[in-house]
């Protein structure tokens, strides 16, 4: 409770108390003397106290309300200066201001009649308590007044706090848009550079891949020359020569003094080329024919190829080649190398590469390391030393028919007696024989005649 308003109930109560009070009761009888208005002095100037002390407690409030008026002035000022969306919060604020300025007039209004009133001696508690209701309405609706004001204020500082935010958050978001803008401009720089890069990347890779190209080509003829140059023990070479023979069955039928006679051969050959054709090497004694027997005619010649179970297939031509007619070819075609599933020797493109080579029998019974040398007379040919055998495995000794091959696996030639071996290189035929026709074009005893002719006709070593 207010503190003036209790003292003015207190002096209020007071004065009603001396007021109703009978003193002639209380007290004996004294003399008569002149009456003294005590009581009227004592009221006058405690009333004076009352509301001297009013008077300045309205002035305090009247400062402060001024002072309030002041501060809520300068923030309109500023709040109109900063926000013009804010004006109408000026316009209550003022109003209220007017509002207050009245409420403080009718208050002094009210103080001036209540000082009137207190210097009537006549003023009766009923219109005590009118006044002060009046006064305790005022007095609320004062509070009232300056809660909306405070209200207002709190509604303008808010409305100041949210100007300052936006202010702070365009600031933000403008620095914000000039990092993004250094942000983009980085990404760009960074993006040329990355494309520089690729691009440089790209070329790197392609040389790169073109040089692993390169390598890989190196590397593949470097691995083809170490293999060429990496010898092939003499054990490899012959369980391979031993896989890959293949079975080959001669025929030939020829007239007789008591009918036809019939002369088969069964031996196994293995395959070799030239690059171009695929040929079953043999050598003459492999075959029904003998350069011996003078003026055989053969009517009826075949060859036939045969893989187990049941697999056979038939060579159409029987040649002899120009390099030595004791060597026999039979050309087969891609389908039936297939089928036997013989591997093809391949003829040595450097034959004196190594000193030594790998002699096998041509009956897979024996094989051994040899040494072979060049013969300056007899080209196409080299002479194998029988006496300088490094290793020999079975009971054999070098004689025709025998295969010659290189330390890396190739094919050099065939033996034609037991010192030479004719080397392989040329597959031009001196004279060819169809196989499976009923009648030859030409007579056979007249081209084996030929043959035999030649091989006689050569020197005596080589025979």
């Amino acid at each position: 409770m207010n503190k003036t308003l209790l003292l003015f109930i207190v002096d209020f109560l007071f004065l009603n108390l001396i007021a109703l009070t009978r003193w002639e009761r209380a007290e004996p009888a004294r003399p008569q003397q002149p009456p003294v208005n005590q009581i009227s002095a004592n009221t006058v100037s405690k009333d004076q106290d009352l509301v001297e002390a009013m008077r300045q407690s309205l002035a305090d409030e009247q400062l402060s309300r001024e002072a309030v008026e002041q501060k809520l002035a300068s923030a309109d000022t500023t709040l109109a200066a900063r926000e013009h969306s804010l004006g109408q919060l000026q316009a209550d604020s003022l109003k209220l201001t007017a509002q207050l300025v009245d409420t403080q007039k009718s208050q002094a209004d009210l103080n001036m009649k209540y000082q009137e009133q207190g210097q009537e001696d006549a003023l009766t508690r009923s219109q005590l308590a009118q006044i002060q209701r009046e006064l305790e309405d005022k007095k609320a609706e004062a509070e009232r007044q300056k809660a909306q004001l405070a209200a207002l204020e709190a509604q303008k500082a808010d409305a100041l706090k949210r100007i300052e935010g936006l202010t702070v958050d365009v600031a933000v978001g403008e620095r914000e848009k000039q990092q993004l803008a250094a942000q983009a401009a980085d990404l760009q720089g960074q993006v040329q550079a990355e494309r520089t890069e690729r691009v440089k990347v790209e070329q790197e890779t392609t040389q790169l891949a073109q040089g692993v190209g390169q390598l890989a080509q190196n590397s593949g003829e470097l691995s083809k020359e170490i293999r060429d140059n990496r010898p092939i023990s003499a054990n490899v070479l012959f369980n391979d020569f031993l896989a890959n023979r293949v079975e080959a069955t001669f025929s030939a039928t020829r007239k007789g003094l008591f009918g036809n006679t019939t002369k088969d051969k069964d031996t196994k050959t293995v395959f070799t080329t030239d690059g171009r054709q695929v040929y079953a090497l043999l050598e003459v004694d492999d075959t029904p024919f003998s350069f011996g027997e003078v003026g055989a005619d053969w009517r009826r010649i075949s060859v036939q190829f045969n893989r187990p179970p049941d697999y056979h297939s038939s060579g159409s031509l029987i040649e002899f080649l120009q390099v030595d007619p004791r060597v026999v070819v039979v050309p087969v075609d891609a389908s039936q190398v297939t089928a036997l599933g013989a591997k093809v020797y391949p003829l040595a493109a450097d034959p004196f590469k190594f000193p030594d080579a790998v002699l096998i029998s041509g009956d897979g019974k024996g094989y051994g390391e040899l040494g072979f040398k060049l013969d300056a007379d007899h080209r196409g040919y080299v002479r194998v030393d029988n006496k300088l055998f490094k290793r020999l495995f079975g009971d054999f000794a070098p004689s025709r028919g025998d295969l010659v091959f290189s330390k890396s696996g190739e094919l050099l030639g065939i033996m034609v007696n037991n010192d030479y071996c004719a080397l392989l290189g040329d597959f031009t035929p001196m004279t060819t024989i169809p196989s499976g026709q009923e009648s030859p074009p030409e007579k056979t005893g007249g081209l084996l005649d030929t043959l035999s002719a030649r091989v006689q006709q050569m020197p005596i070593e080589l025979q």
